[in-house]
């Protein structure tokens, strides 16, 4: 196992040496518990790669003995705990199956403010009220995906490093930069002041189609998305540059959101010169 901490099996769901990822699936706890500590919980071996080549630090590893060759190239290089468990001990501990027996602990690093985020980004997603981590995951990966610079928060959306956040994404908030703002939506101007166009994102079908835009106006721009359902707050939209939507056929009003923004993010992105 070359430079590695100890292995250490773990005989007892109750071990305090687990307590990082105790009741993972209790979401109103690990919001609480994850930032408290400066951690976030990497599950699966892909994403655990992806932070650990993000340059996040671990601070421990769990893993069903099964997983341990598949990943021993990684932890191999880790001066951390490395904890063996059986199934049954991880599934008491964390409330779930681990289908993919792979955990790490891994630490925070402190985030930037949105106007570091914005000095050199052309096009950035942002999000209203998006407490769906899983609608948070996929927003991540579409952004990775297809080119996007950055991602903006408002205050009450998921945290993209919360653990079903990163498996939809899988790991594209390790890669893709972003911020939170802390006062919304009076903090939008500072999307303006950086000189993208504000565009919010709306099922109306008389606003403006999205591949109507001239390329002045995607060439940098924000496109602001609202939760499921209920879409952007009145006061959002107001705050935006302009109203756009993706036309629709056969009677279907609207896409969920991830899937908007992937559309979105590939009309701007992907737009000739």
């Amino acid at each position: 196992m070359g430079n590695t901490g100890a292995v250490e099996r773990i005989e007892d769901a109750a071990d305090p040496r687990l307590d990082d990822y105790r009741k993972l699936t209790d979401s109103s706890l690990r919001r609480m518990v994850e930032p408290a500590r400066g951690l976030f919980i990497a599950e699966g071996e892909l994403v655990i790669r992806r932070a650990v080549a993000a340059g996040y630090a671990p601070r421990s590893v769990l893993l069903a003995e099964r997983w341990l060759s598949g990943l021993e190239d990684v932890v191999g290089r880790l001066d951390v705990p490395v904890y063996l468990a059986t199934e049954p001990v991880l599934r008491a501990l964390t409330g779930f199956d681990v289908h993919r027996g792979a955990l790490a602990a891994m630490h925070r690093v402190p985030l930037p403010t949105p106007a570091e985020i914005l000095v050199d980004a052309n096009r950035v997603a942002v999000l209203e009220g998006m407490t769906n981590p899983t609608n948070v995951g996929a927003v991540f990966r579409a952004a990775a995906g297809l080119g996007m610079d950055a991602v903006l928060l408002d205050p009450r959306c998921a945290d993209p490093l919360y653990r079903r956040s990163l498996k939809v994404s899988m790991g594209a908030a390790l890669a893709v930069p972003y911020a939170r703002f802390s006062s919304w939506p009076a903090e939008l101007e500072l999307v303006r002041e950086a000189g993208l166009s504000v565009l919010a994102l709306t099922p109306d079908p008389s606003a403006v189609a999205i591949d109507d835009l001239e390329r002045a106006v995607t060439g940098r721009c924000a496109l602001l998305f609202g939760t499921e359902g209920p879409g952007l707050t009145p006061r959002a939209r107001a705050a935006a540059d302009l109203q756009v939507c993706i036309p629709m056929a056969r009677g279907v009003d609207s896409l969920n959101v991830g899937s908007a923004a992937a559309v979105a993010f590939w009309a701007v992105t992907r737009r000739p010169g």
